[in-house]
């Protein structure tokens, strides 16, 4: 943790000791949501990058195609 988080937890857990027993469970249970939802949403997001190139034609034809539509040029380099 580094020092300025651990200062906004400070900061934050001066304002908690003021509430009650009922809005500390509350907030508690909102945090786990989060903790929960910043996980899933990260692999959500990993496992949705595979299969993003979506083609019906198979790989080999789409790399001759690359391949095929390559122009290299001649050109003399003067020394």
């Amino acid at each position: 943790m580094t020092h300025a988080e651990r200062h906004i937890v400070e900061t934050y857990s001066g304002l908690f000791e003021g509430l009650s027993a009922v809005s500390k469970l509350e907030l508690l249970e909102r945090l786990v949501k989060s903790i929960k939802k910043g996980k899933k949403s990260k692999e959500k997001e990993f496992f949705s990058s595979f299969g993003a190139f979506a083609s019906e034609r198979p790989a080999e034809e789409i790399a001759k195609e690359i391949r095929e539509s390559r122009k290299f040029r001649k050109r003399d380099l003067k020394l």
